[in-house]
């Protein structure tokens, strides 16, 4: 997206670029696989929800006006009930004596919102009281981020965490229905071919290299070099290249950089994606577990944001297992993880012990989500002043070293690329 991004602002201002990509593929993280048996998936949950207008109108003009556009259903899996997003504002239901402790905590904490949390562990206590943070949030961001949660800052949180009010929270435990208390509500997605279609268009005009994976930059030669021996010269650079990855490749690039971005930490993500005989498989399109015993944190269902990513009377099942370099090492084969995701959707009741699989893949997305642990901010200042020096433009969720959704990283390519014409006036 944020290569993208870059590229529609160079267009639009009618300069000359290139664009190289290490993948085969068009799309990065945004593509999205089509198998053979009529069953789309994207790279990880892709929806379009932005508030955006420049975007929003932009990807509409991509697919000509023809996406769909649904109200998000979301809801929440613990230990064996169903319970409405999220959590906090949804309370009705759960077992009594869990809910008293809630409500008695969430009291006792109200005074101490504002206080300067260290962590998250402290935000999360002091904002929802000690009961509900290790019972949902803390759990669930241990499978999520793959670390404990005072190894976590709170500045990537934004709209991420509804804080409700007593009043809400009390109206939550009566069962009444609350609005506004997710980031998402409404939400538009192609109506065929996944989410990259939204993108296809540029991928038709810009000019494209695939499969030309960086191996060497040299700034002061502006020059950069490929494994596959292409070496090319550059007038300016924009780089949407994961941070850990590119620094490693710059010609005189510091020991206390290069050990700066060693200390990044981020998620890598395992992708069980699962075509199933049975459309009805959940009322929501999207569930997250905060059991620890079950393996995926969320998943997603894509033929709930097009019918057509699956063939008729079909469905489809995308589960997230997390893991990361620096806390969980993934070690395994991904594809032996099929199993023991289906053993837990059948455990969930997601799926049944008659429905029948009808393809089943697990890929790896080297690079999920950045981890907000307590080294970050420095390591990424360290780089980001590198790069600067450099003359290199950084932009997109990696280059960033940010939560950036896909609108968010569209438009820091575009930024970068303003930055990078205005530098050549």
């Amino acid at each position: 997206m944020a290569a993208l991004g870059a590229g529609y602002a160079l267009e639009r201002e009618g300069v000359r670029f290139v664009c190289y990509d290490a993948e085969p593929h068009f799309g990065g993280h945004t593509r999205s696989l089509r198998y053979e048996a009529g069953f789309v998936f994207d790279e990880g949950g892709h929806i379009s929800f932005t508030k955006n207008e420049h975007v929003r109108e932009l990807l509409a003009r991509n697919v000509n006006g023809i996406f769909e556009e649904r109200r998000l259903r979301i809801d929440n899996y613990w230990r064996g009930l169903r319970i409405t997003h999220p959590v906090q504002t949804n309370l009705h239901g759960l077992p009594s004596s869990l809910v008293a402790s809630i409500v008695e905590d969430f009291v006792n904490a109200v005074p101490h919102r504002n206080t300067t949390a260290a962590n998250y562990a402290e935000w999360l206590t002091a904002t929802y009281g000690e009961t509900f943070a290790k019972t949902f949030p803390m759990v669930y961001g241990h499978k999520y981020h793959t670390t404990t949660m005072d190894r976590l800052t709170i500045d990537w949180l934004g709209p991420r965490m509804y804080r409700p009010t007593l009043e809400e929270l009390i109206r939550g435990v009566k069962g009444e229905k609350l609005t506004g208390t997710n980031y998402v509500d409404v939400f538009r997605y192609p109506v065929r071919g996944g989410f990259v279609t939204f993108l296809e268009p540029f991928s038709r005009r810009f000019p494209i290299k695939l499969g030309h994976r960086v191996s060497h930059i040299d700034p002061k030669a502006r020059t950069v070099a490929f494994s596959n021996g292409n070496v090319i010269e550059y007038e300016k650079l924009i780089s949407s290249i994961p941070l850990p990855e590119i620094v490693p490749m710059i010609a005189g690039a510091p020991k206390s950089v290069i050990d700066a971005a060693a200390r990044l930490a981020f998620t890598q993500v395992v992708l069980v994606n699962l075509g199933i005989d049975r459309s009805d498989l959940s009322e929501t399109a999207i569930t997250y577990f905060y059991d620890e015993d079950i393996i995926f944190s969320r998943i997603n269902l894509p033929h709930m944001f097009s019918p057509h990513n699956a063939p008729a009377g079909c469905g489809t099942i995308q589960a997230e297992v997390y893991f990361s370099d620096k806390y969980r090492p993934l070690t395994q084969d991904p594809a032996t993880l099929i199993e023991p995701v289906v053993a837990d959707l059948r455990r969930c009741g997601v799926l049944r012990e008659s429905d029948r699989i009808l393809m089943k893949d697990a890929i790896v997305n080297r690079y999920a989500n950045v981890i907000y642990d307590h080294d970050r901010l420095a390591a990424v200042t360290a780089i980001h002043d590198f790069l600067r020096d450099v003359g290199v433009y950084y932009c997109g969720r990696y280059g960033n070293w940010d939560h950036a959704w896909t609108d968010e990283a569209f438009v820091s390519g575009e930024e970068a690329a303003q930055s990078a014409i205005q530098s050549a006036r």
